[in-house]
């Protein structure tokens, strides 16, 4: 087995621990234990839980970055791509999101690069938006609203019907689209 196979067991097993059970049920010994590693295999890859909850927020981005590079280079455009992308796909997604916040609410367990690498996230996505949308205004009601739905989806708030959520993101690319063309793009 590789070291970057272990790395990602870990990792994966951190995640199965957040999304079942919370960020309070995250411990070395209970992530060692899912992952099938011991605690010395662990700490080789992670020296503390702050580390292994880095390694999660890494993978986070470079889960991002695929979203950002398909938006910009993909046939949807930044608005549908972005709006699509802030609904979690699954009830894991879901979960998932919600424990990094709430792992995201105790600074003093992350170091500060963690924190900013999410931060970075949520701000590329409104530079794309504002680059990509000629209406100031409307970019940042479409950041907005991308984030409302994203908040609202993790925290388990009653959501829209799927058909209802088309249609707002439907409603809000055509909005795009008309602004870009009264702007001349």
């Amino acid at each position: 087995m590789t070291a970057s196979n272990t790395r990602e067991r870990i990792l994966d097993a951190l995640q199965d621990i957040l999304i079942s059970d919370g960020y309070s049920s995250v411990t070395l010994e209970a992530v060692a234990r899912d992952a099938s590693v011991s605690k010395g295999g662990l700490l080789y890859h992670f020296p503390s839980k702050a580390a292994m909850l880095t390694g999660l927020i890494d993978r986070l981005s470079e889960m991002a970055e695929e979203e950002f590079r398909e938006a910009e280079e993909g046939d949807e455009g930044v608005v549908r791509v972005f709006l699509r992308t802030s609904l979690p796909q699954s009830v894991e997604e879901r979960e998932l999101y919600w424990a990094v916040i709430a792992a995201l609410r105790t600074h003093d367990e992350l170091p500060e690069e963690a924190v900013a690498k999410v931060q970075g996230t949520f701000t590329r996505w409104g530079e794309m938006l504002h680059e990509a949308v000629a209406d100031p205004v409307l970019a940042e009601v479409i950041l907005r609203a991308g984030d409302g739905l994203y908040m609202s989806a993790i925290a388990g708030m009653p959501q829209p019907s799927p058909e209802m959520n088309q249609q707002m993101i439907d409603r809000l690319v055509e909005m795009a689209d008309e602004a870009n063309e009264r702007a001349g793009r």
